[in-house]
């Protein structure tokens, strides 16, 4: 992907589900006007999901998500159709392709109940229309027939998956409701190893697209420029924004007046639930020799010697306890589904992850009663400093100080 493309957790995820046979992937083709998707007669051609980044007018920036059949069989079926579950988990729109030539099956009704379930917008879309004759017809107004075969009701078909989408735009910004026109921001920066050459990461990328979205002024500065460049710059600086594995130098760099916050503790409160991630973070206290603590990350990247998620927060959490703990490891788009056995879970900021599968991951965590925080959150609390990182957010500092 670009540097000018929009990033795949910003994309609206629309995921294709159905029986097998009943035309998914002919569908998707037709959709998207490319060979996306492999078209055979052959019952479970498509065996594992297949992710698609494009432009999806009228909509705009897309993932489109190709699912295995739900009806899958045997041993190999049972894990794609979990596969297939997990979609699930970050589908905005979801699509459910019926054989019109058979109508519904107990399979179909089964995955409606999951969409209704999650609270997912759905249009049930009955292919092979051009096999059915003049019976076939509309029922509700989230009910369309079209022909693949023959690109009948294409157009309307995406016409109604963009209605839908435009329902799930995201409300919440990174940064720019906390920010007015020619407001002065500093983005402290290290450079990191695991940024690829040439490049900032992710988050600090979508912090500053957003800054310029709110006429504010961006400035960018490695940790051991940031005092010099806080004296030099002869204007109130509004905000702070710090990599967090800086925080504590940072903190000690920056004013007392002037407010305080890493990208990471940003991302916990554009994508996840800041109030539960530090809600989360006290469980740290509580942890005893012996327990085991899940640490997870939605991406998958080239580990480095001294890698943040699997080395250095284990090493920042057993000096902070003491204690003799057990670390397990997760990354992209694995997650499990039981998280009973840990004491506590450790996230990442969720930046390669949309808003609605880093919310299913924390909403699995406070199901199962396990304390779920981010990596921002912790690393602000080990250094003491959390309180001052949420001055930028009272309501979330009032209810927490309320509930002490």
């Amino acid at each position: 992907m670009s540097l000018n493309s929009t990033p795949a957790s910003d994309r609206v995820h629309i995921g294709f589900f159905g029986r097998r046979n009943a035309g998914k992937s002919s569908v998707v083709n037709a959709v998207t006007g490319q060979n996306l998707a492999i078209v055979s007669d052959v019952k479970g051609t498509t065996t594992d999901p297949v992710y698609k980044a494009m432009e999806l007018l009228p909509l705009g920036p897309v993932m489109i998500i190709d699912t295995p059949g739900i009806d899958d069989e045997g041993a190999l079926g049972e894990l794609r159709i979990k596969k297939t579950r997990q979609v699930l988990n970050k589908t905005d729109v979801a699509v459910l392709i019926v054989d019109g030539t058979e109508g519904k099956k107990q399979s179909d009704e089964e995955l409606i109940g999951m969409f209704q379930k999650k609270g997912l917008p759905y249009v049930v879309v009955y292919n092979k229309a051009d096999l059915c004759g003049p019976t076939a017809e509309k029922n509700s107004p989230n009910e369309i027939w079209v022909s693949a075969m023959e690109g009948s009701n294409i157009y309307e078909l995406k016409e109604l998956i963009a209605r839908l989408a435009a329902t799930q735009e995201p409300q919440q910004r990174i940064v720019a409701d906390l920010l007015s026109p020619s407001d002065f921001v500093v983005l402290v920066v290290p450079i990191d190893k695991a940024a690829p050459k040439g490049r900032l990461i992710l988050p600090q990328q979508q912090t500053i697209r957003d800054i310029l979205e709110a006429d504010a002024v961006s400035i960018v500065v490695k940790e051991n420029e940031l005092k010099n460049t806080l004296k030099r710059l002869g204007q109130k600086v509004r905000l702070v924004i710090t990599d967090s594995q800086v925080f504590a130098g940072v903190s000690a760099d920056t004013p007392e007046d002037i407010p305080l916050t890493s990208f990471s503790i940003l991302f916990a409160r554009y994508k996840g639930n800041l109030e539960l991630t530090v809600k989360g973070v006290r469980a740290i206290e509580a942890l005893k020799d012996g327990d085991r603590v899940l640490i997870c990350e939605g991406c998958t990247h080239h580990r480095q010697c001294d890698d943040i998620g699997t080395v250095k927060i284990p090493r920042w959490i057993r000096q902070y306890t003491g204690k003799q703990l057990e670390f397990d490891f997760t990354s992209g788009t694995e997650f499990p589904d039981e998280l009973g056995e840990y004491a506590m879970v450790v996230h990442c900021g969720g930046c390669m992850l949309n808003e609605r599968e880093m919310k299913y991951r924390l909403q699995c965590a406070e199901d199962q009663g396990v304390p779920v925080t981010n990596y921002g959150i912790l690393m602000a609390y080990i250094n003491g400093i959390l309180k001052r990182s949420l001055e930028p957010f009272p309501q979330i500092a009032m209810a927490l100080a309320d509930e002490a």
